[in-house]
């Protein structure tokens, strides 16, 4: 097998008396997406951070492609590339200007910061708008700049930090489609992000990140698959909330979550009741039901649970 692209070992980073990394290890492979997902606070952007050699970890030890980010950072970031949570690029230039800019803040020579800045903007979809002002750009039109402000000196791994908060639908998608670009020509990216959906449609794995460790790792399906199936019960009567799910405790042998005024779900345990016993034990009980069915969780539940953050309704 070959190195991986990104390699973290033990990190730990602190600020005062905040441990925001508590040993975090991460491996991600050449040409894939992995997803840092974990709630706030959990250590995510620290980790971006020291990965990307903004900040120094108080131990612990990170490579990225082939080069260890305390020892050689200047080697590292000519290797990288990162876009935070929110666009960099001046609005009171073109969009053409400010790839040229960034091209000879990179040291490109001029001639090559041009073909440079040309040959992207035509390819992420940018090139009729390129001697527009920013200023007049859409939300999702300066995400897509300032990613591709990433790409001017080819990077083989791109950091992507919330890369699509506050888009709408459209935006998120003009990113999305970029990122599997990317990922096409080989390059690898490290994305954090609080959205779940977009976690689920582009990366290859998933890491979990609780209080500064990952806590658990894999693709999306096997995380699903971790968990269990879940029982979704819709009730003809709000007033069967409380029986219900006395019932569901019993079967599952876990607190069922109420996901709207008649809705309960409770994740199943792997070999635990089937759809026709939970109808019965549900009758059995006098509790009228309007639809009961299985299904796998979405990540949004197995996000939930990894980090232990769904209300009980007993």
């Amino acid at each position: 097998m070959t190195d991986p692209m990104v390699l973290a070992e033990g990190l730990r980073k602190s600020f005062g008396g905040v441990r925001a990394l508590r040993g975090l290890d991460l491996s991600v492979p050449k040409g894939t997406v992995c997803g840092l997902l974990g709630p706030n606070g959990a250590g995510k952007t620290t980790a971006v951070r020291i990965l990307a050699t903004l900040s120094d970890p108080d131990a612990g030890r990170a490579v990225v492609a082939g080069h260890d980010v305390v020892r050689e950072p200047g080697r590292v970031r000519e290797r990288i590339g990162l876009a935070g949570q929110y666009a960099a690029v001046d609005e009171q230039l073109t969009g053409r200007a400010n790839l040229r800019l960034f091209g000879r803040l990179y040291h490109l020579p001029r001639r090559e910061a041009r073909r440079r800045a040309d040959e992207l903007l035509d390819r992420f979809g940018l090139a009729d708008a390129a001697d527009r002002r920013v200023a007049g750009y859409s939300g999702g039109m300066r995400r897509r700049l300032d990613l591709i402000t990433c790409l001017l000196q080819r990077p083989d791994v791109l950091f992507l930090d919330e890369p699509t908060t506050g888009l709408d639908p459209r935006g998120r998608g003009e990113i999305w489609d970029a990122v599997r670009a990317l990922v096409a020509d080989g390059t690898t990216v490290l994305l954090t992000t609080q959205y779940l959906d977009e976690a689920d449609r582009l990366a290859d794995r998933i890491a979990v990140v609780d209080e500064g460790r990952v806590i658990a790792e894999g693709t999306p399906d096997e995380l699903k698959a971790a968990i269990g199936d879940r029982l979704d019960v819709v009730l003809e009567d709000p007033a069967g909330l409380r029986p219900a799910a006395t019932v569901l405790h019993g079967l599952a042998g876990a607190d069922p979550a109420m996901t709207d005024r008649d809705r309960l779900s409770v994740p199943l345990p792997s070999g635990g009741p089937r759809l026709a016993e939970a109808v019965r034990e549900l009758d059995r009980a006098g509790v009228a039901v309007a639809d009961v069915r299985l299904r796998r969780p979405t990540l949004d539940e197995v996000f939930l649970r990894l980090t232990e953050r769904e209300e009980s309704v007993r």
